[in-house]
């Protein structure tokens, strides 16, 4: 295995995550493509051009380049309207592929497509160009319609869940983040689990790491009398985050005062504006204005700063399929309180390196909150053994399984559609 070609069609690596559409995949992208480039494999990364203003190939490093492809508008495009030029896409891949060929570059070995969108385009690549195709959905239409019916697509609601059920049926290799993901694509879409492999997403533990929380504090100038909470992630249905400012109202009730949280990021998907507007809405409405700071998306180096601050993070989402943020806060050794869906389920072990609790209650959320802020020391126990388990997660190490994967993809005959 020499060279890969990478679709992240609908939201580019290159963008800042935790607003818009970009969030955990971008990072997973990025950060996986640029392991497996050390390892020697070769990445061309194929992303939409959204704006008149990217070049068309920027390298990122040696062996690692995104490329910016024609399809549909140089513009930000709603992405429940991004299917209707996944074909111009795929078509416009395949003749970069051919072009970079044509002037020398080693032949593609492998498509690799992230979200179902790619998974549409690397399907008729596949096809088109006889390569063996893996592909990563991220979230799944049948598991997301359960966890936020308000985000599925009224005009056709499975048209997403027939397109997956498809790229599964016809991809060489499926990849979960986890267990939990594995058994929702057999049971939920009958993949053949001999076609699932799990390899987890890893953490850069070159910016995610223990370190001092006054100073962390002193240079985010944040203070707190109790409990400093931290909640990361796009504003959305999906991930939340008036389940977090609940939590810091109730802890209210609990006797528990002086308490603060900060959100870090910001709206995305078609509720993401109303979503903040809501938010903001629910902080007034409660009273705790000046208990609650709204932050902009961070890079990796203050992000971290702002994970080594907190007491404890919050990751209240209602579905997630790994949950990188929770593995982000334990890499800096912080606590996390998350709800028990997905795979947060097998990267919080529970009463050991944080707590799950119910999705959507704010209630137990708090009371958690409220037992590890009353016994500092098991606090501190916790957040040793959080940071203990998350130095499993490397990208070197997923980079490297993935390496063999592909090995062995080439040397097998291509599935084909059933």
């Amino acid at each position: 295995m020499r060279k890969l070609a990478v679709l992240s069609m609908h939201t580019s690596p290159l963008a800042q995550p935790g607003t818009g559409d970009g969030g955990g995949m971008n990072v997973y992208v990025r950060q996986l493509s640029s392991a497996l480039a050390r390892a020697g494999v070769a990445c061309d990364v194929f992303t939409r051009a959204a704006s008149e203003h990217v070049p068309r190939s920027i390298e990122v490093e040696p062996g690692l380049v995104v490329h910016h492809v024609e399809a549909g508008p140089r513009r930000p495009v709603e992405k429940a309207s991004l299917h209707l030029v996944v074909d111009e896409f795929a078509a416009n891949v395949e003749q970069r592929i051919a072009e970079m060929e044509l002037l020398g570059a080693p032949p593609v070995d492998a498509v690799h497509a992230n979200y179902w969108l790619s998974g549409v385009a690397g399907h008729t690549l596949k096809h088109r160009l006889g390569l063996p195709l893996v592909s990563t959905f991220h979230t799944l239409d049948r598991v997301k319609a359960e966890a936020v019916p308000e985000e599925i697509d009224a005009t056709d609601p499975g048209r997403r869940a027939r397109a997956e059920a498809e790229i599964i049926g016809c991809s060489d290799i499926v990849l979960a983040s986890c267990s939990v993901e594995v058994d929702q694509l057999v049971g939920l879409y009958g993949a053949d689990r001999s076609r699932v492999e799990v390899i987890a997403p890893g953490v850069d533990h070159a910016f995610f790491s223990p370190g001092d929380r006054s100073q962390a504090r002193r240079a985010l100038r944040l203070t707190a009398e109790g409990p400093l909470l931290l909640f990361v992630g796009r504003i959305q249905p999906l991930k939340g985050a008036e389940v977090a400012v609940g939590c810091l109202a109730a802890l209210d009730a609990l006797g528990i005062s002086g308490s603060r949280l900060v959100v870090v990021g910001g709206p995305s998907g078609p509720h993401g504006t109303s979503e903040v507007e809501s938010l903001v809405a629910l902080v007034d409405r409660l009273g705790l204005a000046d208990r609650v700071r709204f932050v902009p998306p961070q890079s990796h180096e203050l992000l971290s700063t702002y994970y080594r601050s907190a007491d404890l993070c919050l990751v209240p989402s209602r579905s997630e399929s790994f949950g990188l943020v929770a593995l982000e806060a334990a890499a800096c050794g912080i606590p996390v309180v998350a709800s028990a869906v997905g795979g947060l389920t097998t990267l919080v072990e529970d009463a050991k390196t944080g707590y799950l609790v119910e999705r959507g209650n704010a209630h137990s959320f708090a009371d958690r909150v409220a037992a590890l802020w009353t016994r500092p020391e098991r606090a501190k126990e916790m957040g040793a053994a959080a940071a203990e388990r998350a130095r499993g997660y490397t990208w070197s190490l997923a980079a490297g399984r993935l390496r063999r994967l592909y090995g062995e993809l080439t040397a097998r005959s291509l599935v084909e559609c059933r």
